[in-house]
């Protein structure tokens, strides 16, 4: 993944095979991105590249990020569930999602056409952060883990072991990894792919 916003900007995230080629998605939303871009440089948030994305921080809090998606390019913010959004801009993310909101868009001229909008939510956003507000805790639900990585669990100890003592966060990003592939192979694969992973202690992406 890249580490740097002008990296980002020249040849994409890096965290696919697409990178710096013509269907990177980065590349392809470029216009729409540094529109986002402008308009974050303006918020006296720090600039930073953290999961292969510009990233904007406050003391070293996360707050906002853009990002770049098959069928659309993003502004997403951290404590989004905690921001009045009166216009409904503001998407979750997934289902897993829990403070987590977006601003999809899907042309460059959707940023100038909702300027007003996303200044709003962007001067909120760091207001907030400055506040110290926190995220109330959510009840934490157990993991529904898919049936193959409970049996490479049952096939080797170690695995088990390796992955009870991940973070909660790691816990998770396995499980909705895995679990996404549709077929029984597809998810076999994706275990043993990061089973070395697991056992150093990191996350899938890592």
């Amino acid at each position: 993944m890249v580490k740097n916003v002008e990296e980002f900007f020249r040849t994409g995230c890096g965290r696919c095979s697409h990178w710096n080629t013509p269907t990177c998605k980065a590349l392809e939303w470029g216009e729409g991105l540094a529109a986002l871009r402008a308009l974050l440089l303006k918020s006296g948030l720090t600039e930073e590249v953290k999961w292969g994305f510009p990233c904007y921080t406050l003391n070293g809090k996360n707050v906002i990020m853009i990002q770049a998606f098959r069928q659309y390019f993003a502004l997403a913010f951290f404590k989004g569930e905690l921001l009045d959004d009166p216009d409904q801009m503001l998407v979750t993310p997934g289902e897993q999602t829990q403070a987590a909101r977006q601003i999809r868009l899907q042309k460059a001229t959707d940023v100038n056409d909702n300027r007003e909008v996303i200044m709003k939510l962007i001067d909120q956003a760091v207001a907030l952060e400055r506040s110290g507000k926190k995220i109330p805790p959510k009840e934490k639900k157990p993991l529904e883990l898919p049936q193959e990585l409970l049996q490479a669990f049952q096939q080797d100890p170690a695995l088990k072991a390796a992955f009870e003592a991940l973070t909660p966060g790691r816990q998770r990003g396995y499980q909705i990894f895995i679990a996404q592939a549709k077929q029984s192979k597809t998810r076999l694969d994706r275990i043993e792919k990061y089973r070395s992973n697991i056992l150093q202690g990191k996350g899938y992406q890592e």
